[in-house]
Order: structure tokens, then sequence, then C-alpha cells
């Protein structure tokens, strides 16, 4: 792909995107007068730095010094420098101007009348001089865009691998108009490319991908009759088989015999049709589940998009940044024909926008430090892009000066995030993870590149949305690597389904580790949580149950569980048993019930006519490290003596793993009229009952205790999964103190509601 067409082809790609971006942008700006103002703050402000970065990258210097101007003064409304009215009435009329500049983006290069005027009412507003529009400057010639030339040789691949239509006009620029039979030659040529490569609306392939799921499912239960059916035709033959000896027993005249002999060979006759087209028939389900597997996955690779065509625009963006801080970079580049989902394409660029604009602004040092330091004087980024299974990885690595994990403790300080003791108490992985706070920023003064907080929360949230994940390794005076594993594709996923109750729920086959029997011996408490040896490591040990808000938790003495990675991070999930591994068509939750619940990440339909609920890992994941490193209680707070009350033996460790890591001690019993025993001999300071339980429920056990003078003052808290407002109301009305929802319980939730009764 030349030079221009890649242009032309990037800049219709940022008129769709950004398109929408400015009417969220929009719409986040008239929600700063209500009360959801400080959520449309954030929201605004990431959507504003992505702008900037993306318009910084393409050249298009009036569209990133408004979105720069704009942030200025979203940041001064938020700091009470400027009435909200006044910021909001300024920043509409700038995504009026924004709007006409990316219709035509002629006038984005170097800025219009218009465009000055609202960047200097906006540096007015927020106190800030008037930047000069740098359209002016020249461009550099489009050669000097090729750092990727010094790169390894996949780099000098990866314009190949983008089949895209542009480049189909390509060789008729190249070519001056010839006469007669040398003008047919090009034309001939250009004809052959048209004929390989066409476009195709992404809703078409999405529409495609969804019917080549409920194909796959329709013909996995069309192998579910086939087996129907040949069982029937085995009792058939069970049956005729004890016809004929109970008639070879039984004395009957000559002709009866006569007409029973041509009966059986009927029977057999039938028995040998009907296991013939058993075999026929299997036959045939098995080549077109097979043809329609193979239709699946070539569904799914044309969905594929190669990296390239987002990665062509890094190195002269690199170079530019590098530029305006003095600073001199090579980027290199490996694997980028690798493809990935067009669906996820908008949300890798803009997590490695962000990720390039960190190495380059924070990662590398200028060349005198560098020089001091030994390095070389030009600083190396590097994108390194490979597949694992049906995870895609990529790596942004730098040569810089790594991150200090103690200097990150000080700026969270400092910044009132975290106090001096939750500072202290971090790891070093936990500190270099403050990068991912909101609001976080080693920056002190604002500049074109950051120091707003706004950057690595913005990558973590768009990869974990996708269901991946992001890793950190740094080394200080070494460099810095960030890893982001995500799925190659979101058509069709590989998940491993397990079973919770009656209800089939899937993991990502990507996320699990391993599966296992959880054997008593294995389990072991570490600061009071509850864990499992797994390969010689201690492994959080949770109930899914009561974690997605189901009632109780595996009753067995070797409960089944799922090792689930995300990151760093493992933990060993308790079901009930396991159903199977395949390959499903994700579909995204309709409807009211399952939309926006937590931890759900889309439906899948079985072929049994179940429909799998599929489970978002970083989720639970997140949930997991909150209950096992929660933050620590003051250390002036009482140690309570707590009665956790609840049949199922995971959820009472599980539950009482929580409690403990509060500081408190716990005794545990298995029903209701076991807990009123205890109660009778023993001192509490607070019971936490679970509803469903047998001999005594709940609720039962809360009208009891509160109508017995001598205990009735002990604060009851009901945790059950019952969520409904009836069942609340039934819970407060027998004399809880407080309800609680097992979904929605969190070490926080549970450490406010016991602050509050005692």
């Amino acid at each position: 792909m030349d030079t221009e067409a890649l242009k032309k082809s990037l800049l219709k790609k940022f008129q769709e995107v950004t398109a929408d971006r400015l009417q969220k942008i929009q719409l986040g700006v008239l929600d700063l007068e209500k009360e959801t103002a400080d959520q449309a703050a954030d929201d605004v402000a990431r959507e504003l730095h992505t702008m900037k970065g993306e318009a910084r990258m393409l050249g298009l210097a009036a569209i990133g010094q408004l979105a720069h101007a704009a942030e200025d003064v979203l940041r001064a409304e938020r700091e009470g420098r400027t009435a909200t009215e006044i910021a909001t009435d300024v920043m509409l009329r700038a995504c009026d101007v924004l709007s006409d500049l990316i219709e035509d983006l002629s006038g984005a290069n170097i800025g219009t009348s218009a465009s000055e005027d609202i960047v200097r009412a906006m540096a007015e507003v927020s106190g800030q001089a008037a930047p000069v529009i740098h359209g002016a400057k020249p461009k550099p010639p489009p050669p000097v865009a090729a750092p990727v030339v010094s790169a390894p040789p996949p780099v000098a691949a990866a314009p190949v691998a983008a089949p895209r239509p542009a480049p189909v006009e390509a060789p008729a620029a190249a070519h001056p108009p010839v006469r007669g039979g040398e003008e047919e030659a090009p034309s001939a040529a250009k004809s052959a490319i048209a004929d390989r490569t066409i476009r195709v609306n992404v809703e078409v392939l999405d529409s495609l991908g969804l019917l080549a799921g409920d194909l796959l499912v329709e013909s996995a239960r069309g192998r579910l009759r086939s087996s129907e059916t040949e069982a029937l035709f085995e009792r058939f033959s069970r049956l005729g088989d004890r016809f004929l000896r109970l008639a070879e027993q039984v004395e009957i005249p000559n002709e009866v015999r006569m007409v029973l002999d041509r009966v059986e060979s009927d029977l057999h006759m039938l028995r040998d049709d009907a296991f013939r087209f058993v075999r026929r028939n299997d036959d045939g389900i098995n080549i077109l589940h097979g043809n329609l597997s193979k239709m699946a996955d070539h569904v799914a690779e044309a969905r594929l998009v190669p990296l390239s065509t987002v990665f062509d625009a890094f190195p002269r963006a690199v170079r530019d940044m590098a530029r305006t801080q003095n600073k001199e970079v090579d980027l290199l580049i490996e694997n980028a024909d690798i493809g990935v989902d067009r669906s996820m394409l908008a949300d890798v660029r803009d997590a490695l926008v962000h990720l390039l604009r960190n190495a380059v602004d924070h990662g590398l040092e200028s060349p005198d430090t560098r020089q001091q330091l030994g390095k070389p004087l030009t600083g190396r980024v590097r994108i390194r892009v490979r597949v694992d299974g049906d995870m895609l990885h990529i790596e942004v690595e730098d040569d810089g000066r790594g991150i200090d994990p103690e200097r990150l403790r000080q700026v969270a300080v400092n910044k009132r995030l975290i106090n001096a003791v939750q500072a202290a108490a971090l790891s070093e992985r936990e500190a270099i993870e403050l990068i991912f706070r909101p609001g976080f920023s080693t920056r002190e003064q604002v500049s074109e590149l950051s120091g707003r907080g706004v950057g690595m929360d913005v990558v973590k949230r768009k990869v974990e949305t996708l269901g991946g994940s992001v890793g950190v390794n740094s080394r200080i005076g070494r460099g810095t690597t960030i890893t982001l594993r995500l799925p190659q594709s979101l058509a069709l996923m590989k998940v491993l389904l397990v079973r919770l109750g009656d209800d089939v729920y899937g993991m990502p086959a990507a996320d699990v580790e391993a599966v296992m029997r959880v054997k008593p011996d294995d389990r072991l408490e570490i600061f009071g949580t509850l864990a499992v040896r797994h390969r010689g490591k201690p492994t959080a040990l949770v109930a899914l149950g009561p974690l997605l808000g189901l009632n109780g938790g595996n009753r067995f003495d070797r409960p089944p569980a799922v090792v689930v990675r995300h990151g760093e991070d493992h933990a060993a999930l308790v079901v009930d048993g396991f159903v199977d591994e395949r390959e499903v068509a994700v579909k995204p939750c309709g409807g009211e019930f399952l939309k926006g619940a937590p931890f759900i990440a889309g439906t899948a339909a079985l072929e049994d006519g179940r429909i799998a609920v599929l489970l978002h890992v970083p989720d639970i994941m997140t949930e997991v490290r909150r209950m096992a490193r929660p933050v620590t209680q003051a250390p002036a707070a009482k140690r309570l003596r707590v009665l956790l009350v609840d049949d199922s033996p995971i959820a009472r460790a599980t539950e009482g793993a929580l409690v403990k890591a509060l500081g408190h001690m716990v005794e545990e019993a298995q029903d209701g009229e076991e807990a009123y025993v205890k109660v009778q001999n023993n001192t509490y300071d607070l019971i936490l009952t679970d509803v469903q339980m047998p001999k005594m429920d709940g609720f039962s056990l809360a009208r009891r205790l509160k109508s017995t003078p001598a205990v009735a003052r002990i604060p009851v808290i009901i945790l059950s999964s019952l969520a409904s407002p009836e069942d609340k109301r039934r819970g407060l009305d027998a004399g809880a103190d407080a309800y609680l929802v097992k979904g929605e319980l969190g070490v926080e939730v549970l450490a406010q509601a016991i602050d509050r009764l005692t």
C-alpha cells in the first residue's frame, strides 16, 4: 500500500470512529450539569484524550489542539476555577467546530478561523495561554514514515498482509497514462486484484458468525437425535428377538409356524435396513458437522483484519511524539501481519495509542540522561505480537527508566488515592499496578502527551471488556514491558462448561489452567483466606455459587474446582460438576434479566435446548482478589466474636475467610437449631446466617433470637442469594438488623455493615 492510499484509509477510519466519539462527548458535556457530573467528566476526559492522540498521529493539528484546549476547560471546571455553565457552553461550541473539521479534514491540518477562535475562547475560560495552531509547520516527506525499515523481516511483510480494497487504486496512480495496448496491462492487473477482494459490511460478517454458531449447535442436536434414533432401533430389535424366542417356546400349528418364519425374516431384514440407515445417517451428520465447523472457522477468519492496518500509522506518530520532547526513538514492530477480530480493532488501537504515548513520555529518558547511564542515545520501543492458541499476545517494550514502585507509592499518597499505611502494605507488584488507578499520573505538570491521569486505566478497561488481561513487568533502569492478552476472535469461543445446580455456566478455555478435585488435606488458610495447594503453590479457593449470588455451595467432601488465571492471579473456583468443553457462538445478553449483571459476559445455546451463561473471568478475579487481599482494618477496631450459620461447608469457608480477614474470630453452625443452642451456651458479638437451611431456616432463627430476651441484643445479619424486595422485607420483619445479598458481598460491604451494627 502506497503512502497516499494508506493515509486515505486511515483518515476514513478516523472520521467514522471520531463521529461516534464526538457524540459521546456532547452527551457527557450535557451531563456535567446533572447529578452524574463526576462520572460524565471522567468519560469526557477519556474520549477527548483518545481523540487527541489519534488526531496527532494523523497530523490533524487543529483537532488535536481543540481536544487539548477542551481538556483544559474540563480540568478547570472540575477544579472549580470555571463555572459549569460557562464550561458547558464553550465545550458544546467546540463540539460544533470539531464536527465541521471531521466532515472536512482539509481544514483539520492547518486549522480554520473558527477553530482558532474557539481555541482562544477555551483558553480564556480555562485560564491557559492561547496555544498556537501548528498547521504551518511543513510536514515531513512521506518516505520518513519508515522507521519500520530498520525492523526485523516480519515488519516488511506487514503492509502486504492487508488485503484491503484501498490498494486497488494505487497501481493506476503509479503509472502515467499511455496509449494503445500499453494502457491495458495496468488495467488488467487492477481487475485481477479486484476479482480477489471485495468489500463486505462487518455487520454481515457478524450475522454470518452468529448463524454459523447456531448451525453448529443445530448439527450437534442432529447428532444427539441420531444417537437417540439408534437407541430406539436397538430397542425394537431387542423386542423382536424376545418375541421370536417366546414363539419358539410355544406349541403352535404348522401353518402359524410358517407365518412366524416369514415374520422372523421380515424382522431381520427390517433390522438390517434400520442399522444401514443409522450408519448412513451418522456419516451424513458427521460430514455436515465437519463442514459447518469449517464454515465457522472460515467466517471467523474472514473477520480477522491484519494488525498492520493499525500499526502502519505508529512509526510516524512515535517520531512526532519523540520530536516534541527532543528524544530519539526507534519503533520496531514484529509480526504485524497477525489478524485480529474486526470488532476489536478500535479498542486495540486505542489501547496501543496510550501504551506508546506512555513509553515515549514516561519510559524513555532524554538523550543526555541516556548518555550518562551508558545507554544508546536513541531509545527503543518494540511491539511484539504472537498467537497462543485462541489468545493474542501484544507486548509493548521499552528500554527506558523502568517503573519505581516506591515513587508510585509516594505519588498515590500525595494524590490521596491511598493512605500511608495502605501504601506501606503494598507489595512491589501491587504498587506497580497503581498505574491502573483512574486519575493516577506521575506527571506534576500537564503536557500535550500526559499529566491528566487518563491512560492506563483506559487500557485496562478496554482490554478486560474484551475478556483479556494486562500484565506489567518492569526493571528499574532497564525498561518496562506491558503485555496485552486478549482473544483473537469474538465470534466463536472455546469454553469449559460447568454445572451449578441445574444450570450450566461457561468459562473461556483460554482462562482455564486446570480442573481438579479439592482434597481436604490440600486446603489451608493464609491470613484468614481459604486456599488450596495447586502445583505446589497456594491458590485462593472460592465457592463460585455464592460468589455469583446463588444459594449455598458444594457439599461434597472432594468438590470439583476449576483453576482459572487472569494475568498473574489464580483462583480455584468450586463448582457442582463439569459438563463438557466445546466451541460456542457467544451472544450478548438480551433483555433486562442478564443485561448489566455482574460477572456475566454473554450466553450460548446448547444442543439440549439449555442456555449456558458465559462468565467474565476478569470481573470474577477482581472480586476474588478483593476477598483474598482486603483493605486492612484500622488497628483500633474491636475484635468481634462472630457466629456464622450456613449449611454449605464451602460457603462457610468462603464467608468465614472474609470475616477473618477483617480481624474477627469466627465460629460455625450448620443450621438454625445448632446456632440457637450455641447462642445459649456462648457469648457472641454478631450472628451471620443463611436463609435456606434444614431444620430451622434463617428467618425462623432471627425471629427466635429476637424473641429471647437474653440474646435479643446480638445483631443479626442475613446473608442470602434471595434478592427480591419481598425476601428482604421478610428478613427485616423477622428481626434481622441487616440483609446482604451474597452476589453483592465483598469485604467493603461486609465491613460497613459490621461497623454500623457494632
